[in-house]
């Protein structure tokens, strides 16, 4: 079985690590009315005494595949190593427009 890095669903507009700063993630999400882990917890049919880990894990990464295909502006999928990778064009970006 292929191991599947751990996922985020978040936003553009969010500037929090949602794996290393999930306190600041969460409160900017729920104040700016995007509610990331309610709208994944409403599409998935888990259930945490039910079933097992690896179908919660896949049935979760399916939800944020849905929510970023209906909502590909707001909502994206990230991982720990593809959220830095972002953090870092980010700010080259605004390097380059301050220059």
């Amino acid at each position: 079985m292929a191991v599947i890095e751990d996922a985020m669903l978040t936003t553009y507009d969010n500037p929090f690590n949602p794996f290393e700063e999930f306190e600041q993630w969460f409160k900017f999400d729920m104040i700016h009315g995007h509610d990331c882990c309610g709208r994944l917890a409403r599409l998935c049919g888990t259930s945490v005494n039910v079933l097992s880990d690896e179908i919660n894990e896949d049935d979760a990464d399916k939800a944020m595949d849905e929510i970023v295909k209906d909502e590909p502006a707001i909502y994206l999928k990230v991982t720990k190593e593809s959220f830095k990778q972002r953090q870092k064009e980010l700010k080259e970006s605004n390097e380059n427009k301050s220059n």
